[in-house]
């Protein structure tokens, strides 16, 4: 059986600290415009961290006219952006804005789970530097975990693609105030 890698995302755990998208880009060298992976506060008042999910039915992989995605045995979309030619008609079909056009090499990037360092036994660096725990890498295909849930308020629609994320939702703490 294949293994379909995939990130977990504890909401619970999550204060927001943008360590994972920081090691991100400092691990890939994005350029400043280019954000593979996102912190941001919902309405429902929890941080939310989003990079490319590693669909199960990807649809950057679907509509690219130049095939340059492709999905490795261990459920890594990845990209080849030398057949890329930056029709950007895989932003337009990703419902979670993971592809990001570079307008200085004029052509498409996004998170590949840092496979070159889970390739020598490393995790990708998001989730090495996560200083709380929340984010974390698992294989989808042996992951069991009732509270998890897939999907949070918020996220986009998960019917067509079948991210490869899972999550533990934000759980409202009771606060008591002195008089």
């Amino acid at each position: 059986m294949f293994k379909q890698l995939g990130y977990s995302f504890n909401a619970d755990d999550c204060i927001g600290c943008k360590a994972c998208e920081i090691a991100c880009k400092n691990e890939n060298q994005t350029p400043a415009h280019v954000r593979w992976r996102k912190v941001t506060k919902t309405s429902g008042d929890f941080f939310l961290s989003v990079s490319c999910n590693h669909c199960d039915n990807p649809e950057c992989f679907r509509v690219c006219p130049e095939r340059a995605f492709s999905k490795r045995q261990d459920g890594i979309v990845e990209i080849d952006e030398n057949r890329c030619t930056g029709c950007q008609l895989c932003v337009t079909a990703c419902p979670y804005s993971a592809p990001q056009f570079d307008p200085e090499t004029q052509k498409m990037s996004k998170c590949q789970m840092c496979y070159p360092r889970q390739d020598v036994g490393l995790l990708p660096a998001c989730v090495e530097a996560c200083t709380t725990g929340a984010l974390n890498i698992i294989d989808l295909n042996q992951f069991s975990d009732p509270e998890a849930t897939r999907t949070l308020s918020g996220f986009p629609n998960i019917k067509i693609t079948s991210p490869s994320i899972v999550f533990y939702p934000f759980k409202p703490r009771k606060r008591y105030f002195l008089k």
